[in-house]
């Protein structure tokens, strides 16, 4: 299955954090990063006293049900030193899945596609380099990106 992931870090070196985050994940057995996004300096939203964050969008292949690569995905996170102590607050790593190939759920745990992934200009930039056209597995979601306000996103 072909996945869209979104990572964004804002503490210690956020470069670095992102490359880690990217080989983390091609060691994954049967995942394998396809394409990657530019890295993108993006304003913090929904709590605004934090440092700005690095952000990137990946295309992936896994053979791991979406259940599986949030659990893999969390793994990473909690192997970077993850803490989740403030809401939107500052993390050094942070990685969602925002879409699944052919694939939606709701359940406690996942939300496919992401259920605010169309209001985040620091997830659709990126989305953009990896799919110019604006369509991600049949979904139309470059048409969001005109009615966000605010949300800086610069290429690094």
């Amino acid at each position: 299955m072909r996945y869209i992931l979104s990572i964004g870090t804002n503490m210690g070196d956020r470069r670095d954090n992102l490359l880690r985050a990217v080989e983390a994940l091609n060691l994954v057995p049967d995942t394998n990063v396809l394409q990657q996004s530019s890295v993108y300096s993006t304003e913090p939203v929904g709590y605004a006293n934090q440092q700005d964050f690095y952000n990137i969008c990946l295309l992936a292949d896994s053979q791991l049900d979406p259940h599986e690569l949030l659990g893999v995905c969390l793994g990473i996170e909690a192997g970077f030193g993850r803490v989740r102590n403030i809401k939107n607050g500052p993390r050094i790593l942070d990685i969602d899945l925002i879409l699944a190939e052919n694939y939606s759920c709701e359940t406690c745990n996942l939300i496919l596609p992401h259920p605010r992934y169309h209001q985040r200009r620091f997830v659709l930039q990126p989305m953009l380099d990896i799919f110019p056209d604006g369509r991600a597995f049949g979904i139309d979601f470059g048409h969001y990106i005109d009615g966000i306000q605010g949300q800086s996103v610069v290429p690094v």
